[in-house]
């Protein structure tokens, strides 16, 4: 049904809501609070709308927003999904949710002092001990484990749907390690700045006290180890998280640095961060690491992803982790059968926000009655595994509900039944046209420095994935909504930063996690190396598309020389090394070295490892310089945009792609702070550029070859470095071998020159921190130092000399360059990169 034909105030002609509608009323009116919305709605053509969809998908993917999905065909940095249209809660509506958020974090968080305390709530029958203690999210080595503060659970949150009565239901509780802050603030940056005018006649409140009053949270946790204010960081899985975007986002938008589990190490009680500076005291940390994973020594033992001795770390009072590593046992949906009761008990009250009844099969009674309703019952497992998922049992049959019952049988305390509710639908756009889909909200809440709980003003709503689904899961192709609550004045604005904060400014090195500084340091290496590469076969494809029905014998033989110095260059063993080398025209030869994904050496490989370090430290990189490194991506590594099989067709994207890295440094140069960080991306451009060109020279310029040979080759090897017209401007003459060196090796002035990067390197070298030493060199100075000595004392006359059809002095001197860059880069690494054991040096 078309946008257009939406009418202002009655149901839409095909528009198949649900028991409840979020927009239209049982008597077919708009409900008051979507007025803006659907007089929005009722104005846009179905071209509009279209134009409104792609806006969204626009700037979501230029920001590089993305959810990954493991094993779907595109779930690798998949990108996020967003509906242009909002969920709109009303400020009544919201007042009740706000409300029940808060009641159900207080009660959870007693619940959680207590199942690690004097678990009074076992003994005296309100849980039943199997239910906890059969259910993973129970951490025996957690017991009597404490944070320093008056809540244990810090962050909290609930997914939300509206039932068939107009109530709001709790659907699930999320207290492991929540998930979905990060989104709800991009998906708000993206509606207000394609749609601000509808943004703000709606009188929608703003998120960022909540933000400012979770940093002010954080931030009260006592500071361990000398730290004069406690030093926060954010503990992500890894790149390869589904949300590790939103790990990257948040750190950026908090100003918190984001850490592996390898970037942190225990010694002597307290958590460290290996950073470019050395080891830094750590006081908290934000886990996004399921706790299960966080401590090989006394949880998983073979996990990868946590810190060795952290547990024993926060039982000394050296760290506090949020949340709380026993906190997911809280999301054990068995728990909202006896949560009313609980409430009851503790507070004298009734859950403002109720659950669907629900069964825990782990007492006889109740088990018996999800048994013999199992074709009305959503059935659950106590813990969240991909295993096994949300059941509808209705849509199970015979045989398939026989297996669902014997599997309950064998361990009736791992599974709970629930009443299916049916939820509401409010309207989404679909291409051109709206329709419902059902919803669910997940709130936050967070505690307060006084141990209160705030409920952020909004929220992230998914909906299901067509009209007709059930469950509504972003792992399952959902889309996202922003959560539009009102207010009843216009909210003034509010900044995230706190006007009293006087926070100690840092050397910027005690804040760069090492593994940061080694993405980023090859980060700069991929990006230097794609472009040369890009250079030398932009030179290649050339040669082919200019003298298309050429048969010239010269130019023939130069197109030889070019495709061994390319396989030389790019380390690219040919295609079918097992057949001769004719077999396979030179044609096809460039393409796959353009093309192949996972050909060693080709430009597209080269440019996945770009991506994969640069998303590394996503949290790093500045919105422009994300959306240049994001252009790259999206057309030679996950959008498969390349064109077809001519080599002409190559041009366009290879100059793009040379514009494109050409912009990213230069927003390196202008825009990036000469720290530690940004001194090691440019270390790694240095290099690269330095090791890059030495070897264009040996495969191009070592050969001694005929005079109209020879000028080709040194065209080619002035194209490749970027110096072509350098040279003519700066010689006024045809290319010759000597002049062609010393602009190459020794010109001071020239950018692409080896003596260039290595002035370069020794800048940035000594602006990085280092060890007491006095007045004695560091290895990384001393080999600059003999580097540079090397160098300058080079005789460009000797070098240009053949014996035979060699330049054997070239070759030498090419060859002792390249190692001692080698041995540069080893040094590198071995300084800032694998200090796990070296103390911080730096003074405050």
């Amino acid at each position: 049904m078309s946008v257009a034909a939406t009418p202002r105030n009655s149901l839409p002609p095909g528009y198949r809501r649900g028991a409840w509608d979020e927009m239209i009323a049982a008597d077919g009116s708009v409900n008051p609070s979507w007025s803006q919305i659907s007089s929005w709605l009722g104005g846009l053509s179905p071209e509009q709308a279209m134009a409104t969809s792609n806006e969204v998908r626009r700037l979501l993917r230029e920001n590089g927003v993305t959810y990954s999905v493991h094993g779907a065909p595109d779930g690798e940095h998949r990108a996020w999904q967003l509906d242009a249209v909002p969920w709109v809660v009303s400020e009544q509506d919201w007042k009740t949710i706000e409300a029940g958020l808060i009641q159900r974090a207080e009660l959870l968080d007693h619940i959680l002092t207590d199942l690690h305390g004097e678990q009074k709530l076992i003994t005296g029958g309100w849980l039943p001990p199997e239910l906890i203690h059969a259910h993973r999210g129970y951490l025996r080595p957690c017991h009597e484990m404490r944070l320093p503060s008056k809540r244990q659970l810090i962050l909290y949150a609930a997914d939300l749907a509206r039932g068939p009565d107009g109530r709001m239901w709790i659907v699930n509780d999320r207290t492991q390690a929540p998930s979905g802050f990060g989104y709800v603030v991009e998906n708000r940056g993206v509606m207000t700045r394609a749609m601000p005018k509808l943004f703000h006649r709606t009188g929608v409140r703003r998120l960022a006290g909540f933000f400012r009053s979770l940093r002010e949270m954080l931030e009260s946790f006592p500071a361990h180890a000398g730290a004069r204010e406690p030093r926060v960081v954010i503990l992500t899985p890894g790149p390869q998280n589904e949300t590790y975007f939103e790990h990257a986002f948040l750190a950026s938008y908090l100003g918190y640095a984001l850490v592996q589990g390898d970037d942190l190490t225990v010694r002597d009680g307290s958590v460290w961060l290996r950073s470019l500076g050395g080891l830094e005291p750590v006081d908290v940390i934000v886990r996004r690491v399921d706790a299960w994973f966080s401590d090989p020594l006394e949880l998983k033992e073979d996990s990868q992803l946590g810190v060795p001795g952290l547990l024993e770390a926060m039982r000394a009072g050296n760290v506090a982790v949020v949340n709380h590593p026993g906190s997911g046992v809280l999301e054990n949906p068995g728990l909202m059968a006896f949560l009313p009761g609980i409430s009851r008990h503790l507070r004298g009250e009734e859950l403002i926000l109720p659950a669907a009844a629900t069964w825990w099969c782990g007492e006889k009674q109740a088990r018996e009655t999800v048994l013999s309703r199992l074709d009305k019952m959503v059935v659950k497992s106590i813990h969240r595994a991909p295993t096994f998922g949300t059941v509808f049992g209705g849509n199970l049959s015979e045989s398939e509900r026989a297996s669902l019952r014997d599997r309950i049988l064998a361990n009736p305390e791992c599974y709970v039944g629930q009443e299916q509710v049916g939820f509401s639908t409010q309207p989404c756009l679909n291409g051109s046209s709206i329709e419902a889909r059902r919803g669910v909200l997940r709130g936050f809440a967070t505690s307060t420095t006084d141990g209160r709980y705030i409920v952020m003003p909004g929220g992230l709503t998914r909906i299901a994935a067509s009209q007709d689904a059930l469950v509504v899961s972003s792992q399952l192709g959902g889309t996202s909504k922003d959560t539009w609550v009102q207010g009843a004045d216009t909210e003034p604005f509010v900044s995230l930063w706190s006007e009293t904060e006087q926070l100690q400014a840092e050397p910027d090195a005690r804040n760069v996690p090492s593994r940061s500084g080694e993405n980023l340091y090859w980060t700069g290496r991929y990006a230097e190396r794609a472009e040369g590469t890009a250079r030398l076969l932009r030179r290649a494809v050339m040669s082919w598309v200019e003298a298309i029905g050429d048969d010239d014998d010269q130019l023939r033989r130069h197109r030889e020389i070019l495709m061994g110095g390319l396989l030389g260059v790019t380390n690219a063993a040919p295609i079918h090394p097992e057949e001769a080398f004719a077999a396979v025209s030179d044609e096809d030869e460039v393409i796959s070295l353009l093309t192949e994904l996972k050909r060693p050496g080709s430009l597209t490989g080269i440019l996945r490892y770009f991506r994969n370090s640069a998303y590394a430290v996503r949290d790093l990189w500045s919105p422009d310089s994300w959306r240049v490194i994001e252009a790259v991506i999206r057309e030679w590594v996950e959008d498969n945009q390349l064109p077809g099989k001519e080599l002409d067709d190559y041009t366009d994207p290879l100059n793009r792609l040379i514009l494109h890295l050409t912009a990213l440094l230069g927003l390196n140069l202008e825009s990036m702070t000469r720290d530690a960080g940004w001194r090691l991306l440019d270390s790694g451009r240095r290099i690269e550029r330095a090791q890059f060109l030495l070897s264009v020279i040996r495969n191009f310029l070592v050969e001694s070859r005929p005079p109209a040979e020879e000028q080709l080759v040194m065209e080619t090897v002035l194209a490749a470095s970027d110096s072509l017209v350098t040279y003519r401007k700066r010689y006024r003459t045809h290319p010759r071998l000597e002049l062609v060196l010393e602009l190459l090796l020794l010109e001071p002035n020239n950018a692409r020159s080896l003596l260039y990067q290595i002035q370069r390197l020794a800048g940035n070298i000594e602006g990085l921190p280092r060890q007491e030493q006095g007045a004695r060199l560091t290895p990384e100075q001393r080999l600059l130092v003999d580097t540079t000595s090397r160098l300058r004392l080079a005789d460009i006359s000797q070098l240009v000399q053949a014996t035979g059809n060699r330049r054997r002095k070239l070759e030498a001197f090419v060859d002792q360059m390249g190692s001692a860059l080698y041995q540069l880069s080893t040094a590198l690494t071995l300084t800032y990169f694998r200090h796990a054991d070296r103390p911080h040096f730096l003074r405050g």
